[in-house]
């Protein structure tokens, strides 16, 4: 069966680039298709029907016509299904959006959906438009992200044995994958604490829904663990480092010298 010409998809816009005259190449995540790059004619074209339509973190309905030779498919129609105007008016829910959209990505496959990342990030973004101070639907995110990508830590049993967790004798390893009990140290792999109130927070998060999650009493020093531990283990698997997370880390430390001053 040919492939057809046109398609739609819904999809979130994560970032974009400039290119010939007055276009955008957007790279988006869609729910049907995964990553796609695609060119948006006129984008930046004064009066053009798609300027203010691919910005990133817009949630769209895309009409695609199927590019030929390899080139690009060409985005034909947009209509923006939400733009999270409450997470784009603060500074601060900006950069948790941003934070999030690069890491859809870098995890994200080109060509090949993920249906539970794609909810997974739609609802992220739908919290922080809610609340762009909590911390709660980051730590969340961050957690499903690996799960949905195959890269969930092991928090049951320790990773190396295989033995059941007892609490408190417990260390943590982003490159072993997993929870290491106390006896077993594995060679030439990076080994972080890890207090049991954040073990039982992640258990928690990895089987709960994100509004149950919500409901956690999360304060600051539990969460500067939960993001450290977390963040290790998407660096390690993505091989790269997340730029987004320095600015992120950055407004973090001014709140808390703020608050502190």
């Amino acid at each position: 069966m040919a492939r057809p010409r046109s398609y739609r998809c819904e999809a979130i816009v994560l970032k974009s680039s400039p290119v010939g005259e007055g276009s955008l190449i957007a790279t988006v995540y869609s729910r049907e298709h995964g990553k796609l790059r695609a060119r948006v004619r006129g984008a930046r074209k004064p009066g053009g029907k798609m300027v203010g339509h691919v910005e990133p973190l817009c949630r769209l309905d895309l009409a695609m016509a199927v590019g030929k030779g390899g080139l690009y498919d060409t985005v034909t129609q947009a209509q923006t299904l939400d733009v999270f105007s409450g997470l784009k008016s603060d500074l601060d829910g900006m950069a948790k959006g941003i934070y999030m959209a690069e890491l859809v990505d870098g995890y994200g496959v080109e060509g090949q959906p993920n249906h539970q990342l794609y909810s997974h990030f739609v609802d992220g973004l739908v919290a922080l438009n809610s609340d762009p101070y909590s911390q709660v639907p980051l730590r969340y995110f961050e957690l499903h992200m690996l799960k949905s990508s195959g890269f969930m830590p092991e928090m049951r049993v320790c990773v190396k044995c295989q033995q059941e967790l007892v609490p408190g004798q417990h260390r943590f390893s982003p490159d072993a994958g997993g929870v290491l009990c106390r006896e077993c140290r594995p060679a030439d792999v990076r080994i972080m604490e890890l207090s049991v109130r954040a073990l039982k927070v992640l258990r928690f998060m990895e089987t709960a829904s994100l509004d149950a999650a919500l409901s956690l009493h999360v304060d600051e020093p539990l969460d500067r663990e939960l993001s450290d531990r977390l963040a290790a283990s998407l660096k390690y698997w993505l091989a790269d480092d997340i730029r987004s997370k320095r600015f992120l880390e950055h407004l973090e430390r001014t709140e808390r010298q703020e608050v502190s001053a």
